[in-house]
């Protein structure tokens, strides 16, 4: 359920969503602070059994939800962990009124986990944004729907046709084509992206795609490239 990937840090795959009638992975990482605090990237759909591994792994305290799509299962683990800090991307909080958040991502990492996991919110798209994380101690990027490299066995007929026009499938993945086009301010992008590579990452995790365990600034550079 829990697979480690580097210190401190480890993911879980859940069940496949329709986005649109295309089929999509999730995957969800979480982080542990030297006090045993969790801290839980892009929450997948709560299960028992993934309830149980991260309680034995230590005590949720924060629910992060990178952009304005990653929402769906949200409510579920706010209500599981009432005393988790919901934290959610520019734009998510008047999309679900629903939800209590503690406050909105910024280009400042809160005190809950500032020094361990640093953060830049990727600018410039009218449409969404999205804020992208670097996980110190395992020199780990996380990136959320700005890469996409999707398995195009997942896919048939005119879907798979369709991604792969959208430039989402593959090793050569990178953003929704439709999503760039909204990004009428690149220097914001850029600057954004110069602050990511900045970081150094060693190991990239992907929500929509494999995971890296080196290389990662190469990779986020050439996926990233239109931004430039």
């Amino acid at each position: 359920m829990l697979e480690a990937f580097g210190e401190e840090l480890w993911i879980a795959d859940g069940p496949t969503v329709s986005f649109y009638g295309f089929p999509y992975p999730t995957r969800m990482a979480v982080a542990r602070f030297p006090d045993r605090k969790l801290w839980l990237w892009s929450p997948i759909e709560w299960s028992t059994e993934l309830g149980q591994a991260l309680d034995a792994l230590g005590e949720v305290s924060a629910l992060v939800a990178p952009n304005k799509l990653h929402h769906l299962f949200l409510g579920k683990w706010a209500e599981q962990y009432p005393a988790a800090q919901l934290y959610g991307a520019p734009g998510l909080k008047k999309k679900r009124p629903d939800l209590t958040f503690t406050g909105e991502l910024g280009e400042e990492a809160p005190t809950h986990w500032k020094g361990v996991i640093d953060q830049v919110v990727v600018g410039g798209s009218f449409a969404m944004n999205e804020v992208v994380f670097f996980h110190r101690p395992s020199r780990t990027a996380l990136v959320c729907d700005l890469i996409q490299k999707l398995d195009e066995t997942a896919f048939s007929g005119w879907r798979r046709w369709a991604m792969k026009l959208d430039g989402l499938l593959g090793p050569d993945g990178s953003t929704p084509r439709e999503w760039r086009a909204t990004f009428t301010n690149r220097n914001a992008a850029r600057a954004a992206l110069e602050t990511i590579l900045d970081w150094n990452p060693k190991q990239l995790i992907l929500a929509h795609g494999p995971i890296f365990a080196e290389k990662a600034g190469d990779i986020i550079a050439s996926s990233l490239h239109w931004m430039r």
